[in-house]
């Protein structure tokens, strides 16, 4: 493989592979060039209206692989089987109301269905390609956190089949609480990604990315907090009788999140599209139809605004 040029940043490499037809595997650039979705449950309907801009833009090819956190990591699925635009019948009311129910709660149920979410809704309402997500050259990295060692892990080398993609996406969604107890993958057990990693720029560095494209689902603006006190201590006692591992990982991953977010935020390797200023507050189980119709718009948008500079004489041609 030829050396990649050092002063090439992300979108004249999207650019570049965008006008010469560059395909995965059949790289000449030296670069990888990785596609890193963030999570935030329902504030995932940011990244998912970015995965339809770039679905739109006609640029899923220049990556190599793609790596998700949580909703991200769902987003990145509907981005690789070609149906991210589609999906956005995935936010309607009628499934968003069944997919994340509080009331349910009351009855000592879950909140977030992710069961009926990856095996009801995935296969037979909004169907996901789950075949071509393997067929796709583009690599796909779902990440998950350990429950019993808190540590981020990628579930790409378990992606051997339909049943394996979906139990990936559960684990990988699998919200403290809110979605039940772990997801038992093989002889390991996992929760959500957001406990250890929920922008999994590090992993994707780590594994020999030399580019790295982010869609966030916060602004700028926007800071992760740490938990309420009362949050901390439910969460934890949670944690501690079924995910030990991840106590830790909770309570710190503020601190994790905020370094990052410093560390990343000049680095000329990542570029990042966020929500812009203004855009509203989600939260993690957010259902109003409004609201994250216009939080799938305005991804959208952040998508064409941050790659038209680098995109728009090629699209005019």
């Amino acid at each position: 493989m030829p050396n990649s040029d050092p002063t090439l940043g992300v979108g004249d490499l999207v650019a570049r592979r965008h006008r010469e037809g560059s395909l995965p595997g059949r790289r000449t650039d030296g670069h990888r060039l990785a596609l890193v979705i963030e999570g935030g449950s329902a504030r995932g309907a940011y990244s998912h209206g970015m995965a339809m801009g770039l679905e739109e833009l006609g640029v899923l090819t220049c990556f190599d692989a793609v790596y998700g956190a949580s909703a991200g990591a769902l987003n990145g699925a509907w981005l690789l089987c070609g149906r991210a635009v589609t999906a956005r019948r995935a936010w309607n009311p009628e499934v968003i109301n069944r997919v994340i129910s509080p009331a349910r709660a009351l009855r000592g149920g879950i909140v977030v269905d992710t069961r009926y979410l990856v095996h009801t809704v995935y296969e037979r309402i909004v169907p996901m390609d789950f075949p071509a997500i393997l067929a796709n050259p583009i690599t796909f990295h779902p990440m998950a956190t350990d429950a019993d060692t808190g540590a981020a892990v990628d579930l790409h080398p378990g992606l051997t089949d339909v049943p394996a993609v979906q139990a990936a996406l559960r684990a990988t969604t699998c919200l403290p609480i809110l979605a039940g107890r772990p997801v038992r993958i093989g002889g390991r057990r996992y929760v959500d990604a957001g406990l250890s990693e929920s922008v999994p720029i590090r992993t994707a560095f780590a594994q020999g990315a030399t580019r790295v494209l982010v869609l966030r689902t916060r602004r700028a603006d926007e800071t992760s907090r740490p938990p309420s006190g009362l949050e901390s201590r439910v969460v934890a006692r949670f944690l501690t009788r079924h995910a030990p591992g991840t106590v830790e990982t909770w309570l710190s991953r503020s601190d994790h999140y905020q370094r990052d977010e410093r560390e990343f935020a000049t680095d000329p390797a990542v570029l990042q599209i966020r929500p812009p200023h203004g855009a509203p507050d989600i939260g993690r189980v957010a259902r109003d139809h409004g609201v994250l119709s216009q939080a799938l718009e305005l991804g959208r948008a952040a998508t064409a605004r941050a790659l038209a500079p680098f995109l728009t004489p090629m699209l005019s041609a």
